[in-house]
């Protein structure tokens, strides 16, 4: 979980676009973002294994 502090800096307008940093809306983190769903790959799993995001499912084969 990120500090707060740095979520805040975050979130504000940087000022090049360049130094744009996307952060899971869930945890703060910055690493293994995923665009499409807005969250970092750790919750991403946890969402999806608890059946909270549609149309995704656990494969196996």
């Amino acid at each position: 979980m990120a500090k707060t502090s740095v979520i805040a800096r975050s979130l504000k307008k940087p000022k090049f676009p360049t130094r744009v940093v996307r952060r899971c809306f869930k945890c703060g983190r910055k690493r293994g973002y995923m665009r499409e769903f807005d969250i970092c790959r750790v919750c991403f799993r946890e969402l999806a294994n608890e059946g909270m995001i549609p149309g995704v499912k656990k494969s196996s084969w």
